[in-house]
């Protein structure tokens, strides 16, 4: 049922979802199956098989959920064959609870305590017929001994226990839920007396928008204006419904289910009364609760996917390479911290320099710089763009001016988490003589050199790329942070003898234990000459090397293959291929014409099928190929160093660092982040900003307005825009521009913006990019 649920699903063949549960049962990695198992499911991709892992973590946890209902109710005696046959139709989680909900083991309720006065025939006897009167009826259930002392107390326990049985109807809730999730709006109103600590969320001092389209950013922000005691949020189930209106739309959901009609007849105002206690007292305050937390996982599960994409763009970002680095930590009054790295990352010299404020020691400083750049040969200089880093640009450009011989190029790059690797365990074993402040000029090195081997040794989160990120659920955030570093660092694949034991960790089949111990065996016994030296490393058995092997490289080892991505179970192949060609294989490497002139059908087998043998005939043309672009640099404008300045209409060039559901993030070098509104991105609709750009690409923006005093910066990457410096943000509320033209939105279902139409919210003025713009800090 699992599988083919899934199969349906992912528009897959069962046998192929089959196979890789099989595989990933017995302890197999989704890099793993992607790359090394297409013949065994038929080629599902890494992205599938994430999908395919998640759905069926899911649906095994709804079935074993399943066992415990089944069971509870059957202990209880009331398992019938319809119920049962409902409970085993559910697919899903909330379908499953409702229906077990009338059996729920539960403290004593008003309804339940009714049933054992025995008012339960008074309940049934009105409800099916609404001719008698309510009065009369009950008063045949008086009873001092059962404590129901006149009329109303016995038809207050009747309404009880049909409130109760309403309330608990799985197939009403079903009907009530599917309407609110259609029409609800979610609203908010600021708390009352808190208008002046709630403006970062005035947008939302008056708002309401419906539940089903409110996007996850917004959807965060009222969640935490709320958290935070500044906002009243509520589901308004009746958003288009006039004052006057009779009720709720869901107290005629419930009539009409239970064919309740008012006709003046003795009992149907007693049934009315029912019908709007169940949806007030009971159903109401249950959907809300329901509606808001289904909201907010979604809302989560969109953050978090957002976290995980830019986290993704930013680890497979170019790597500069291995060369000779210099990195600069800048800083005013407490310097500039200086670290020197040789290509392989290993630390040459440290220094911390005073050029500015309040020391200026700007002539020695350069010449420090100097020295050490001449003295170690420095090809790159990596400047962290923190506090200081275009005073500390400026020095080193003007001591490449005066010193023609260097030929060092200087690059900004992100500090974001340097600070927290550098008072991190790891850094105090990978540097245990360097000072904490001089730990993170060599992670800025370092990270130019490569930055996926560098930011896998910082936590996640710690790196600045995400939505909201600290309202999120932080084990489903870490687990999904954990899955992208796991794919990126395969997809690049590790060089054995120099990485580290964060990087090693994520490789398939291996955990930090044995990441130590592979780096423990090779400080103890030198380099590894080949792969199979692996399986001498303690605890790395026979299972770990199949997972890992493949991804694992050998620069200049015994064996050619193990700098490639072959895998050592595929060897025999390339011995065929040598057997055949009568070619050394150091000769078949790179040998374009050669490989051409082969038919890979020739060397499949029961073992190796055809697709596993063309990777290998990519591999052997280019082996070990990297899939990060080629390294480019972005040139900030010379004299726009802080965001005074910006000037309207200025078009610079800068790096994308943060991309989100309603835009992008661009530095230009000023020390704060410009926002690029989702319709000011590009000419044509779009429904999501990583259509047209990605963290770490390199753009050219518009200045369209500048606060100052609030730190704010808007751009555009349509350059024919027009600015408008005296332009304010739309709010998001129905109350919004009232009486004004309203500007065109660029969200799904809308027009989109044409010529110079201004973008909405260009100014950054929503809550959701203040409060995030304060979480990205």
């Amino acid at each position: 049922m699992i599988i083919n649920k899934i199969a349906e699903e992912l528009s897959v063949q069962p046998n192929q979802v089959n196979a890789a549960v099989q595989l990933l049962d017995e302890g197999a990695t989704v890099p793993f199956i992607a790359r090394y198992r297409k013949e065994v499911t038929q080629g599902l991709d890494d992205t599938q098989l994430r999908n395919l892992q998640q759905r069926l973590t899911y649906l095994r946890e709804l079935e074993d959920r399943r066992g415990v209902i089944l069971k509870s109710i059957d202990e209880q005696g009331k398992l019938t064959d319809t119920l049962k046959a409902d409970i085993n139709n559910a697919d899903s989680k909330t379908t499953l609870e409702d229906l077990y909900l009338p059996y729920k083991p539960r403290r004593r309720t008003k309804g339940q305590i009714a049933i054992e006065a025995g008012l339960a025939p008074l309940a049934d006897a009105l409800f099916a017929d609404p001719s008698l009167t309510p009065a009369t009826v009950a008063a045949q259930y008086i009873s001092e001994e059962k404590g129901i002392v006149d009329e109303k107390a016995a038809l207050e326990g009747a309404r009880f226990i049909l409130m109760e049985r309403f309330a608990e109807d799985a197939s009403l809730l079903g009907k009530i839920r599917r309407y609110l999730t259609e029409n609800a709006h979610l609203a908010s109103k600021v708390a009352p007396g808190k208008e002046k600590d709630a403006a970062k969320y005035k947008d939302y001092f008056e708002h309401s928008e419906k539940y089903k389209t409110v996007p996850s950013h917004r959807a965060l922000a009222m969640f935490r204006g709320r958290n935070e005691g500044l906002l009243h949020i509520q589901l308004d189930a009746d958003p288009q419904q006039d004052d006057n209106a009779s009720g709720s739309h869901c107290e005629h959901l419930i009539a009409s289910h239970y064919n309740i009609l008012h006709r003046n007849r003795p009992a149907d105002d007693f049934l009315a009364q029912v019908v709007q206690w169940t949806w007030k007292i009971k159903i109401a305050l249950h959907m809300e609760t329901e509606l808001f937390s289904t909201l907010r996982e979604r809302a989560e599960e969109e953050a978090i996917e957002v976290f995980a994409k830019n986290l993704n763009d930013l680890l497979m970002a170019a790597p500069a390479g291995a060369k000779t680095t210099m990195g600069l930590d800048p800083g005013l009054r407490t310097g500039v911290k200086v670290a020197v790295v040789d290509k392989t990352g290993k630390v040459l010299a440290t220094n911390t320099i005073f050029p500015h404020v309040p020391q200026n020691q700007w002539d020695k400083s350069m010449r420090t710089l100097t020295t050490l750049c001449k003295q170690y040969k420095v090809e790159l200089i990596s400047i962290g763009n923190g506090t200081g880093s275009r005073e500390t640009d400026k020095l080193v450009a003007e001591m490449l001016k005066n010193n023609s011989d260097l030929q060092a190029q200087k690059i900004m790059v992100s500090e974001a988490g340097a600070s927290v690797y550098s008072a991190s365990e790891l850094a105090s074993k990978e540097l245990p003589d360097l000072d904490v402040s001089l730990r993170g000029a060599v992670s800025i090195a370092r990270r130019l050199q490569d930055p996926l081997a560098e930011l896998v040794k910082i936590e996640p989160k710690a790196i600045g790329v995400g939505q909201y990120q600290h309202d999120v659920s932080q084990s489903q955030l870490g687990k999904s942070l954990d899955r992208v570093i796991e794919d990126c660092v395969n997809a690049v694949g590790v060089d054995l003898n120099t990485a580290s034991p964060a990087l090693l960790s994520y490789v398939s089949g291996l955990n930090k234990t044995l990441a130590h111990n592979i780096v423990h065996f090779r400080d103890t016994n030198g380099a590894f000459a080949d792969r199979k030296s692996l399986l001498k490393v303690e605890r790395l058995g026979p299972k770990a090397f199949e997972q890992a092997a493949g991804f694992l490289r050998i620069i200049n080892g015994t064996n050619p293959l193990d700098a490639s991505a072959v895998h050592p179970e595929a060897y025999p192949v390339v011995d065929k291929i040598i057997d055949t060609t009568a070619v050394a294989v150091n000769d078949i490497i790179g040998n374009t014409e050669l490989l051409k002139s082969l038919s890979p059908d020739t060397f499949t087998s029961e073992a190796f099928g055809l697709p596993t043998v063309q990777d290998i005939f990519k591999e052997l043309d280019k082996p070990g190929r990297d899939p990060r672009p080629e390294f480019k640099t972005a040139a900030f404008k010379e004299g726009v160093e802080t965001i005074n300045d910006l000037k309207a209409g200025m078009i610079l060039e800068g790096v994308v660092s943060n991309v989100a559901n309603f835009g992008a993030f661009v530095d230009v070098g000023v020390h704060q982040d410009g926002l690029v509104h989702i319709s000011a991105l590009t000419n044509k609709f779009i429904s999501d900003p990583r259509e047209v750009v990605k963290a770490g690409d390199i753009v050219k923006v518009k200045v369209l307005e500048v606060d100052v005093a609030r730190k704010r910066i808007s751009f555009t990457m349509r350059l024919d825009d027009t600015p408008t410096p005296s332009a304010r943000p739309a709010k998001n509320g129905p109350t919004a521009n009232k009486g004004k033209a309203q500007r065109p939105r660029n969200d799904k279902g809308s027009k989109r913006n044409t010529g110079n139409a201004q973008p909405q919210n260009s100014a950054m003025g929503n809550a959701f990019a203040d409060a995030f713009a304060k979480a990205k800090k």
